[in-house]
């Protein structure tokens, strides 16, 4: 099995065995019938993934990467906050009539801030000290901010990332506040693996760790039963991830511009429903 599924397993028996369950509890997400969409979690969890060993996506059942990859690519490079500009329904669910997700996600990362080099939103200042500062202890991104919380449709879930380059590996740490186990996981693992592959190539350094901080990873009640059965099933090595060389500018990256060889999965389908 790929080492995101180990580590996707081991996370799933930890909550499910030692879990805390909200039920009862005044929850804000609910169900499509209007039920109150209760979990088990557990507090905490942090994982480590070596990128310059394996991809880490799981094989129990397919990742759509390219999807992924283009939401990545529509908050990171696009930095839109708009779903008329991403090429998937991820969002649809929290668009109002003109398709805004209000001041969230990408329009955080385009806000431009001003520095003793000049002007730069928070990507361009993350790409600029890469390049020219790779030492500092200060390459950070924050989306989750105060301010703008009451013009969000939904708070930012993966809010903060961290780069810090070590020898000429550059390694990063995902926050995130809360975490959806089934429906989200390795998805937004995923797309942060490939953020760090596109930071590295543009910035000629290599991918290292990829560390992600779960503070609320959940299970829901009504998929209690689907990820006991997913973990359950057959597993296979992990894909081979193709990057395109040639791209030198981070803004060229699109979503052909990554692959996966000989990746081997679980094809039986998985539905489930989603929490509002």
């Amino acid at each position: 099995m790929s080492i995101a599924d180990k580590i996707l397993i081991e996370n799933v028996r930890d909550i499910l065995e030692n879990g805390v369950s909200d039920d009862g509890m005044n929850v804000r997400p609910h169900w499509a019938d209007g039920s109150p969409a209760y979990t088990i979690k557990k507090f905490g969890i942090v994982n480590r993934y070596n990128l310059a060993e394996e991809f880490p996506i799981i094989t129990l059942r397919r990742t759509f990467l390219k999807t992924a990859v283009k939401e990545l690519l529509w908050i990171w490079q696009k930095k839109s906050n708009n779903i008329g500009d991403l090429e998937a329904h991820i969002w649809d669910s929290w668009a109002d009539e003109n398709g805004s997700i209000g001041k969230a996600y990408g329009y955080q990362l385009g806000v431009k801030h001003r520095y003793p080099e000049g002007e730069f939103d928070q990507v361009d200042r993350v790409i600029y000290d890469l390049k020219n500062n790779p030492s500092s202890r200060r390459i950070i991104t924050n989306i989750y901010n105060h301010h703008d919380l009451s013009e969000m449709n939904l708070y930012p879930c993966s809010y903060s990332m961290t780069f810090n380059v070590s020898g000429n590996r550059l390694n990063a740490i995902l926050n995130q506040r809360s975490q959806d186990m089934l429906a989200a996981n390795n998805w937004n693992v995923c797309q942060y693996a490939v953020l760090v592959h596109m930071l590295a190539q543009v910035s000629g350094l290599e991918v290292g760790e990829l560390v992600h901080v779960i503070a609320d990873a959940h299970i829901y009640d009504r998929h209690v039963p689907i990820i006991t059965e997913l973990i359950e099933r057959e597993a296979y090595p992990a894909p081979e991830f193709i990057i395109d060389k040639s791209v030198t500018d981070f803004y060229d990256f699109t979503a052909e511009s990554f692959a996966l060889k000989n990746y081997k999965y679980n094809d039986d389908d998985v539905k489930f429903p989603v929490a509002i």
